[in-house]
């Protein structure tokens, strides 16, 4: 495990464990794109990879926790925690998804911050309720969510979060969600209390912030880093938009600097592949845009991968872009296909696949679970930000001693994120592919 003295290092900012791979990365472009130093390890690292990578102002790792039970989510998190906790950082947060999808046997956010809480002694806990940017708004602790448009529904009446096949939503006021699962009494700071002068009043030990809308977040933040750098150490709960609050706050303190430009994202050299696991209407909406651009082929994780792969080597070595559409799992019975062995089939064949085509050097990954399982299954250890793709998604390079994925990128999307266009600007159509639909 690393040792931050070890490695003579300053301490990072902030320390954070995204639970899966997609809200993982976008945290790291959040902090990337707001000038930070950052960097994304695929498990805890060594202390002398810690120092190879050099001063950083923030720290993430990225896992998987949130499709285990709490017993593997304590095996997972526990050197996690040791790890964070060694590095000094100010704030530690366990990055969650933005609609809080979770349950108190399987991604138990309660359990989550028990475990990361050990080793910091008793931490101050915020939990950010909402990110704007994402159409995610938290107001009088209730929790609302777009669905690819306009309109905002209550988490427990979301067309697709109240449906969700692992974690569905049926409680809107996160309180009682989180408290479901084990987190003992929460505060709320609502969103009428933003526009008093001063700072926040941060009572009791657990407190809850609404968000309604992104000019809120600097209150936030202040109030996060006040409490952390003049009290005691803050372990945060919530999406990217902590991150959000702490980057305002530090630009009104001037340790940080403004935003810098958004990256540009060059053509992808060589075929591009796209791997999609989500079952989502969005990811649906996605796929039929970019059906000019993409072949397409149907994989069953719970039959043989061979004749999957023998197709797509060949239309990959035609040169010809690729979409993979994995079908959903039948878990009824007892031979019946969990998601999460879904994912890890899917993710088994994606290496099988790229180790027999060279040439495929962007890979596209839609689904938390089947972006976080196909990660772990390429054995990198790190990620850099690369650019961003759209609200929610961006493009990271893999970071890896196999010399077959050492630079890999990766566009890693989760379900809900993104728009129509997303697939065709992987493959270098700037304003999206055009459009047209499969005949599956």
């Amino acid at each position: 495990m690393a040792d931050a003295a070890s490695a003579s290092l300053p301490p990072p900012r902030l320390a954070y464990y995204g639970d899966d791979f997609t809200g993982a990365s976008d945290t790291l472009a959040t902090l990337a794109e707001a000038g930070l130093r950052a960097l994304l390890f695929l498990g805890v690292p060594t202390a002398a990879r810690v120092a190879q990578c050099g001063p950083l102002d923030a720290i993430g790792v990225a896992g998987a926790a949130r499709s285990m039970d709490p017993a593997s989510m304590r095996d997972e998190l526990r050197p996690v925690a040791r790890f964070l906790a060694s590095l000094g950082a100010p704030v530690v947060q366990y990055k969650c998804c933005s609609t809080f999808d979770s349950a108190p046997h399987v991604g138990n956010l309660a359990v989550a911050l028990e475990v990361l809480g050990e080793p910091l002694g008793a931490p101050w806990v915020g939990i950010v309720g909402g990110q704007p940017s994402l159409g995610r708004y938290c107001a009088f602790g209730q929790l609302f969510a777009t669905a690819g448009g306009e309109a905002a529904f209550r988490i427990d009446r979301h067309p697709t979060m109240s449906r969700h096949p692992v974690t569905p939503m049926h409680e809107a006021d996160l309180r009682a969600h989180l408290q479901a699962q084990g987190m003992a009494e929460i505060g709320l700071t609502d969103f009428r209390r933003y526009g008093d002068a001063g700072e926040l009043q941060l009572a009791g030990a657990r407190m809850l912030f609404d968000v309604t809308e992104a000019a809120q977040l600097g209150s936030i933040g202040r109030a996060l880093w006040q409490k952390a750098t003049r009290e005691q150490p803050v372990l945060a709960l919530g999406a990217s938009s902590v991150a959000q609050a702490l980057i305002a706050c530090w630009r009104e303190s001037e340790i940080c600097s403004a935003a810098s430009e958004a990256a540009s994202i060059d053509a992808p050299q060589g075929p591009v592949l796209v791997l999609c696991g989500s079952q989502s209407p969005v990811t649906a909406r996605q796929v039929d845009a970019s059906s000019s651009v993409f072949d397409y082929l149907s994989f069953d994780p719970e039959r043989d991968a061979d004749a999957v792969i023998e197709t797509a080597e060949r239309v990959l070595g035609d040169g010809r872009h690729l979409l993979i559409q994995t079908t959903p799992p039948v878990v009824s019975g007892p031979s019946g296909l969990s998601p999460r062995h879904a994912a890890l089939a899917t993710g088994a064949m994606l290496v099988r696949l790229l180790r027999r085509v060279p040439s495929v050097r962007r890979v596209g990954i839609a689904g938390g679970d089947t972006s976080s399982f196909a990660v772990q299954a390429l054995g990198g250890w790190g990620l850099q930000h690369i650019g961003r793709l759209g609200s929610g998604v961006s493009l990271v390079r893999c970071l890896a001693d196999d010399d077959r994925f050492d630079g890999l990128e990766l566009m890693l999307k989760g379900g809900q994120m993104g728009d129509d266009g997303l697939f065709g600007r992987l493959v270098g159509f700037p304003e999206g592919s055009p459009k047209g639909s499969f005949d599956r």
